[in-house]
């Protein structure tokens, strides 16, 4: 399932686009220091390639000059690389993908101080884009929430697409306290692409998993992941009448970066057995595919197609990211913003949005087909396999055919 959400971007692609959605300049708050690191100038929007043409993001720049200095759709990072391959890049390249097509200007934002970022930092780097004439901000990773409240306050004409996010009212201590209507939240089903990776890597043939997740425990994107992942794998082992074993672990993974910390730990678990780990947080990919190359090891990618950045990639438990950005920024151009601010939006298997790739570059197990993975796709789709997403029940819940070892 190389492309996600391909209904709803087909309806986004469809709107024709009217006048800039906000005309009204953001409200002064004040002097900030600027964020660390912005997109440098490289090419204009008249340079850009035409709407018909560009379908892949890697063909566009990632940084593009403006010729009045401003920027119409702003992006700002989650921790980590821009360029992660991962949570980063695929919402980033939402962004550059709505942009292309439709003639607009764009620039992402780094928040100061890298994996060390402070709430301030984020607001700041949310302030640089709301002064530099962004119509649409773009934020990544739960993270943001903060930060993003207090800018979306201080800019209510300006919509902001919170990507794994939720609802913000303007007091977090109080439930009640007015709803923003200028945030929309943008979460995904993790817990089925999460499951169908579990499901897939036993019914290949594989027995000893590994799981490390990023944000140590508190990010609930990684959270369903991981939960979906063992009980996909506890599903499979009770098909196949055996049990299968899965290291489970949040260390070293706070803030999604590579480490050798990581690295040690995950080459340790492949030295012990373990077989095949699913690397679900950004950047922590670079140190588990390593392990992987060093110990024969295999991986299981995260939030895109990681096929391409190893050879030790079996598969990848991905959401559709560029595809969710496209359609959310659609509606601030086509005038239909308020049907989405305010609300939280959660994309699943009824609208494409997650799964696993399926073309031939990418799908590399030797027993498991990709008809077996479209019946259990259809399954979770008509309703008669339900994954569920409660991951506070990972510890309590007694797996029939998985020995969990929570490290």
């Amino acid at each position: 399932m190389k492309k996600l959400l391909a209904l709803v971007l087909a309806l986004v692609m469809g709107l024709s686009l009217v006048a800039c959605g906000n005309n009204n300049p953001p409200a002064e708050t004040g002097e900030s220091n600027p964020p660390a690191e912005t997109g440098t100038e490289t090419q204009t929007p008249e340079e850009s390639t035409p709407a018909e043409e560009t379908t892949d993001p890697d063909s566009i720049p990632d940084s593009m000059t403006s010729e009045d200095g401003t920027y119409q759709v702003a992006f700002v990072t989650d921790v980590g690389q821009l360029k992660d391959k991962s949570f980063n890049q695929g919402t980033f390249d939402g962004v550059k993908l709505y942009a292309a097509a439709n003639g607009l200007s764009y620039k992402y934002y780094q928040p100061a101080n890298g994996s060390e970022a402070t709430d301030e930092d984020r607001y700041n780097a949310m302030k640089a884009a709301a002064d530099a004439g962004a119509e649409v901000i773009v934020c990544a990773g739960y993270l943001q929430e903060a930060a993003l409240r207090r800018a979306a306050m201080d800019y209510p004409d300006i919509p902001f697409v919170f990507i794994d996010g939720y609802p913000l009212t303007e007091d977090p201590e109080n439930p009640d306290s007015a709803v923003l209507t200028n945030v929309a939240g943008i979460a995904f089903k993790e817990e089925q692409a999460g499951y169908f990776a579990g499901y897939a890597a036993v019914m290949d043939g594989f027995e000893n998993l590994g799981f490390s997740g990023g944000g140590g425990g508190t990010n609930d994107a990684c959270c369903r992941f991981g939960y979906g992942f063992v009980q996909g794998a506890n599903a499979a082992a009770a098909e196949l009448d055996k049990t299968v074993n899965m290291n489970y672990s949040w260390q070293y993974g706070a803030t999604f970066s590579a480490s050798a910390e990581l690295q040690t730990m995950i080459s340790g678990w492949y030295a012990n057995g373990t077989e095949i780990v699913f690397a679900c947080g950004g950047s922590m990919f670079q140190s588990i595919s390593a392990a992987a190359s060093a110990n024969d090891g295999y991986v299981i990618g995260v939030d895109v197609d990681q096929s391409g950045e190893s050879d030790t990639v079996i598969t990848s438990a991905m959401k559709g990211l560029a595809d969710a950005v496209q359609w959310a920024v659609g509606h601030v151009y086509d005038g239909t913003f308020t049907e989405i601010g305010g609300t939280g939006t959660s994309l699943g298997v009824e609208d494409n949005a997650v799964g696993l790739p399926t073309d031939e570059s990418s799908w590399r197990f030797e027993s498991f087909s990709v008809d077996d993975y479209q019946a259990m796709y259809q399954a979770v789709l008509d309703g008669t396999l339900v994954v569920d997403n409660d991951f506070s029940k990972l510890e309590t819940t007694e797996w029939s055919n998985v020995n969990l070892n929570i490290i």
